[in-house]
């Protein structure tokens, strides 16, 4: 079964990286295996869940207007 739209994470880049361990809810877990099944589908690659979280996290901060805001960025420089 081939999907038509694409998800809003889209092929994943090839990046440097560093280990960092988190703990989430089983819930969470059983829905991030069921979105790195349907990435899998949807661009032909394999990927488990705990490769995808890095991306999920750094898209979902791109989007954040008030994050990405002047008045934010200039005061978290310290």
């Amino acid at each position: 079964m081939s999907t038509t739209k694409k998800l809003r994470l889209g092929p994943l880049p090839k990046t440097e990286s560093i280990k960092l361990t988190f703990a989430c809810p089983a819930s969470l877990k059983a829905e991030l295996e069921r979105y790195a099944a349907l990435h899998a589908q949807t661009y032909g690659d394999a990927v488990d869940a705990a490769t995808l979280i890095p991306h999920m996290l750094e898209a979902f901060m791109a989007r954040d207007r008030v994050f990405k805001s002047p008045r934010r960025q200039s005061s978290s420089r310290c």
